[in-house]
């Protein structure tokens, strides 16, 4: 076996010029062809030979002609050349394919973990894949996709699908009740909607995933709640909350559940517990709109993103939930 392989491995290099010989049977044509010396070509001829251990081409005049070995030899030459070439043209496109862009809406509250994970667990084996992000409310997010400026939308709720819009959930996290560390629930392991009914209460703007999913809550409990701020990001509310200012009920921070921020200047610091309700989670999924063939045909570095997203990203997630609820 291995003096096979060494044969093999004197042989490889050649098989071009064998090739090339075949085609032209001249050796000058070869190596003008090949862009090599006459005396390259001659000698990778008798080097060939020699691994062979019979001769594979014969001088005839000023040309070359086939041996009864090379005829035999050669289909097998160009056919090894032919799966080579071949298997450089995939590799080449797949390279070609994942240079694209992939445009990609989001919420803001998943442009700090969330998204990022996906981006570095797709680059790792896609590198040059270039994204282009755009983040906002929920409603923006979804209409972004609608008008097909944007490949997928990153929302909670999970935007439904039909209509030309496919979605899938990714994974749940829980919402808690943010309030200010000297605020009379701060000391308890979970509260009610109820309990913060004559509180002032940040929310978020009309628009926003956490506003459909807050009002839903206050409905539940039979509250109506009391506005104070609208904001548009979770650290903006949370602030307000940290200043005392107002409650709020938001998605886990990074503070393990019921812990306290320690205090600041001007004694700010929040605290984050569970909210006692079925309804107190968000479901973060993906959303693409689905696309049939001809000029709508879709791009080969989005679907590997979806599909790297679907198979892998709800273990991702888990994982980052996890460090959340220890953090």
């Amino acid at each position: 076996m291995d003096i096979e392989h060494k044969q093999l491995a004197q042989l490889l290099p050649l098989l071009p010029v064998l090739s090339e010989l075949g085609r032209t049977q001249h050796v000058t044509e070869t190596a003008e062809m090949l862009g090599m010396p006459q005396s390259t070509v001659s000698r990778a001829l008798a080097r060939a030979s020699a691994v062979v251990g019979t001769e594979l081409l014969i001088r005839d005049g000023r040309g070359v002609r086939l041996t009864a070995a090379a005829k035999a030899l050669l289909p097998y030459i160009d056919a090894a050349l032919n799966e080579f070439r071949t298997g450089l043209d995939l590799v080449r496109h797949e390279s070609e394919v994942v240079r694209g862009r992939i445009a990609v809406s989001f919420q803001h509250t998943f442009g700090e973990a969330t998204l990022p994970l996906l981006i570095n667990a797709f680059r790792r084996r896609h590198p040059q894949t270039a994204f282009d992000l755009s983040q906002g409310a929920r409603d923006g997010c979804l209409a972004e996709l609608a008008a097909g400026t944007a490949d997928f939308a990153l929302t909670a709720p999970v935007a439904p699908a039909g209509r030309g819009i496919g979605s899938a959930a990714l994974y749940r996290e829980p919402l808690r009740l943010v309030v200010h560390h000297e605020h009379p629930l701060a000391g308890r392991k979970g509260a009610r909607v109820a309990d913060i009914r004559q509180d002032p209460f940040v929310a978020m703007g009309p628009g926003y995933g956490m506003r459909s999913l807050t009002d839903a809550l206050f409905r539940e409990a039979g509250v109506r709640p009391r506005i104070a701020f609208e904001s548009q990001d979770t650290h903006t509310a949370r602030g307000l909350v940290s200043a005392g200012l107002g409650v709020s009920i938001l998605p886990p921070g990074g503070l393990a559940s019921g812990s306290t921020l320690a205090p600041r200047a001007g004694n700010l610091g929040w605290v984050e517990m569970p909210l006692e309700s079925a309804l107190a989670f968000r479901e973060i999924g993906l959303a693409w709109r689905e696309r049939r063939g001809g000029h709508e045909a879709e791009p080969d570095q989005v679907g590997l993103f979806r599909e790297l997203v679907l198979a892998e990203g709800p273990a991702l997630l888990a994982e980052l939930i996890r460090a959340r609820s220890e953090g």
